[in-house]
């Protein structure tokens, strides 16, 4: 029964999506921290007057939010594609 099942399976390409599934959750989780962290820096900054420091956590915010979109848009197609 073993050797039936190890001839069934492509360990490489198992590897694989085990590989990039672990880094797009990690990444789209870090990429979404930091997108917490602009917003947070952005409101707290415009509350204290500081307006650089509000406008630099409102661009981390944005370029954050647009690359979760990004991941998001590209696993969709990533997964339409086969």
């Amino acid at each position: 029964m073993a050797p039936v099942v190890a001839s069934l399976v492509e360990w490489g390409d198992l590897l694989k999506v085990v590989w990039v599934s672990l880094a797009a959750g990690i990444g789209v989780t870090v990429v979404f921290a930091l997108a917490i962290v602009g917003a947070t820096g952005m409101v707290d900054n415009s509350r204290e007057g500081r307006r650089f420091g509000a406008a630099a956590s409102g661009l981390l915010l944005v370029l954050s939010l647009a690359l979760c979109a990004a991941a998001i848009v590209l696993g969709v197609v990533a997964m339409t594609a086969k």
